[in-house]
C-alpha cells in the first residue's frame, strides 16, 4: 500500500511564453524553426515549468553564465560532462527533499523502519548514486537495500513501484521509499530540429517520493493508494518514434510526430492484460472507472487517450492540470498526477485508479490502483499541496520570487491568459501532436 505521496520543484521559475521568446530569438534559427519554436511552446498547453538551472532567468546576470547568457540572450551550448556535474548537485537535493517529506508525512514511520530504497532518473549519472544520497542524507540503516533505475525514460515510475509491490509481498513488513527526481532542462539547446524544439517547450525538473509498505500503522488524515496491478506492454511499432541518446553537448531526445497516433491504435490493446485482472472493471466503460492517471507526455497524447477511450474532460483534470503547472517531468510526472487524485475531495470508501505512462520503446506501463479511505474529515483532503500553491503563485522568471509575492501571482496569470490566446491561434504541429499534411511536410523538412 502507498501511504504517503510527495512532490518536490526547484525555486527557479520559467513561464512558457517568455521561455518562447528567448528560444525564438537565438541567431542560427531558420525561417522554419522560428515558425517550430512559436507553434510548439504556444500549443504546449503548458503555463510554467520548472527548472534547476538559476540562470535561466531573464532578470538574472551570471558572471561566467553557462547555459545561459542573459546580458546578450543567448542559450549557450555546454558539453554533457558539465550538465551531468550539475545533475550531481542539483538532483541530489531534490531526491533528498521529495523523500524526507514523504517519509515525514508517512505517519507511525521513522527513518528506521526503511528497509529498501529504489532511486529513479534517466537526466543524469553518478556513483555513489541518488540512493545512497538518500540513505546517507535521512539517516537510514546502512544495511537498507538500494535499487537505482536509470535512463528507461517517462515510465520508469511504474517499474519502481512494481518492485516496491513485490518486495512488500515478499516480506510484509518491509518498507519501501521510491524516489524519483529529474532535471529535463540541463539538456535544452537551441537547435532547428523539431524533436530538439519540442522537447524544449515540454521538459521541465521535478521530483517525487512515495512510502509504500504492507504495515498495519496509525490512523492518518490522508487516503491512501493499493498497488492492485500492474502490466507492460511493447508496441508493434514505434521502436524509432521515441527514444532519449547521450549527445556531446546533453541528451538528445527523439520524439516523433507519429508518436500520438501510435498511442491512439495501441492504447486499448495496452489496457487489455491489466483489466483482464478484474473482470468486473473489463465489463465496464472506461469511463466508468473513476480515476485516470495518466502520464501527460504532451497535450495531443491526453487528446488521444481521452478520445480513444472515451473518458469526460473530468477524468483528465488532473493529468491537464499537471502539464498546465509542471510541464513533462519524465519519470515523476504520473506520481504528480497521482498525487492531484489523492488530493481530491473524498467521502471515504475506495474509488479505482486506471494509470499509464508511455517511453522508448515504444512501452506502455500500465497499473491498476484502488484509492481507499482514512479517517478523516474531507476538508484535510481538500487542502492543496505547498508545490501547487507555489506553482499557482509563482513570480516570472525569478528564483527569488516567493509564493506570497502579488505580482508573481499577476504575472502567472497573465501568462497564462497569453498562453490560452496563442494557443487557440496556433497551428497543431510538434508537441507531439497530429499533424497536418502540410505540417508533416515542414516537420520532414526540418528534419532534413
Amino acid at each position: 500500500m502507498l501511504r504517503s505521496l510527495e512532490t518536490a520543484v526547484p525555486p527557479t521559475v520559467l513561464i512558457q511564453s517568455q521561455a518562447r521568446d528567448v528560444f525564438a530569438a537565438q541567431p542560427g534559427l531558420t525561417r522554419l524553426g522560428t515558425r517550430l519554436v512559436n507553434t510548439c511552446f504556444d500549443s504546449s498547453a503548458i503555463d510554467i515549468r520548472y527548472t534547476a538551472l538559476e540562470e535561466l532567468t531573464l532578470d538574472q546576470n551570471t558572471e561566467n553564465p553557462v547555459f545561459f547568457d542573459a546580458s546578450s540572450g543567448l542559450i549557450l551550448s555546454p558539453s554533457t560532462k558539465v550538465r551531468n556535474e550539475i545533475f550531481t548537485r542539483e538532483a541530489t537535493k531534490l531526491f533528498i527533499e521529495a523523500a524526507q517529506k514523504a517519509l515525514d508525512a508517512c505517519v507511525g514511520l521513522a527513518a528506521a523502519d526503511v528497509t529498501h530504497v529504489i532511486t529513479v532518473s534517466c537526466t543524469g549519472f553518478f556513483n555513489p548514486g541518488p540512493d545512497y544520497k538518500v540513505v546517507r542524507a535521512l539517516g537510514l540503516n546502512a544495511s537498507v537495500q538500494r535499487y537505482h533505475l536509470g535512463f528507461m525514460g517517462c515510465y520508469a515510475a511504474f517499474p519502481a513501484l512494481r518492485a516496491a509491490k513485490a518486495f512488500c509481498e515478499a516480506d510484509p513488513d518491509a518498507v519501501v521509499l521510491v524516489v524519483s527526481a529529474e532535471l529535463c532542462s540541463l539538456h535544452v539547446r537551441s537547435s532547428n530540429n523539431p524533436d530538439t524544439i519540442m522537447g524544449s517547450s515540454l521538459f521541465a525538473d521535478g521530483a517525487a517520493a512515495a512510502v509504500i509498505t504492507a504495515r498495519e500503522l496509525p490512523p492518518s488524515s490522508s487516503p491512501r493508494i493499493v498497488l492492485d496491478h500492474f502490466e507492460t506492454v511493447l508496441t508493434p511499432v514505434g521502436e524509432e518514434s521515441m527514444a532519449w541518446n547521450i549527445g556531446d553537448e546533453g541528451f538528445e531526445m527523439v520524439l516523433g510526430t507519429y508518436v500520438p497516433h501510435i498511442i491512439d491504435e495501441h492504447i486499448v490493446g495496452a489496457l487489455e492484460p491489466l483489466l483482464a485482472t478484474d473482470p468486473a472493471l473489463a465489463a465496464l466503460p472506461y469511463r466508468d472507472i473513476k480515476h485516470w492517471a495518466i502520464h501527460p507526455g504532451g497535450r495531443s497524447i491526453l487528446d488521444k487517450v481521452q478520445a480513444k477511450l472515451e473518458l469526460t474532460a473530468e477524468q483528465l483534470v488532473p493529468a491537464r492540470e499537471t502539464l498546465r503547472n509542471y510541464g513533462n517531468m519524465s519519470s515523476a510526472t504520473v506520481l504528480f498526477v497521482l498525487k492531484h487524485i489523492l488530493e481530491q475531495p473524498f467521502d471515504g470508501g475506495s474509488e479505482r485508479i486506471c494509470s499509464m505512462a508511455f517511453g522508448p520503446g515504444l512501452t506502455v506501463e500500465t497499473g491498476l490502483f484502488t484509492k481507499v479511505g482514512a479517517r478523516s474529515t474531507n476538508e484535510a483532503l481538500a487542502a492543496p499541496s505547498n508545490a501547487e500553491a507555489g506553482s499557482l503563485e509563482a513570480a516570472g522568471l525569478d528564483a527569488g520570487a516567493g509564493p506570497t509575492d502579488a505580482a508573481g501571482a499577476e504575472a502567472v496569470d497573465a501568462a497564462r491568459a497569453e498562453a490560452d490566446a496563442a494557443g487557440a491561434e496556433a497551428v497543431e504541429f510538434a508537441e507531439a501532436t497530429e499533424a497536418t499534411d502540410e505540417q508533416a511536410e515542414l516537420a520532414a523538412a526540418g528534419r532534413g
